[in-house]
């Protein structure tokens, strides 16, 4: 499953590895169990939600790329 996330102040998605996600969340929440909280995003958005964790937003990549014209 590959994860996109946005920050606020971003206009674009970004496609993040696992590492960074852990990373990224426990900026955004501290030590209240990031790995828990990751969890729960992968779940959460399998069905297509978007979710926020603080400042940054998780979905699922979708299989359609948008094209810029």
């Amino acid at each position: 499953m590959n994860i996109q996330t946005q920050y606020n102040y971003e206009k674009t998605w970004t496609t993040t590895n696992e590492t960074d996600l852990l990373r990224m969340i426990e900026e955004e929440i501290g030590d209240a169990d990031p790995k828990g909280t990751l969890l729960y995003v992968k779940e959460t958005i399998k069905d297509g939600k978007i979710v926020s964790v603080g400042s940054c937003k998780f979905r699922i990549e979708s299989k359609e790329k948008n094209v810029s014209k």
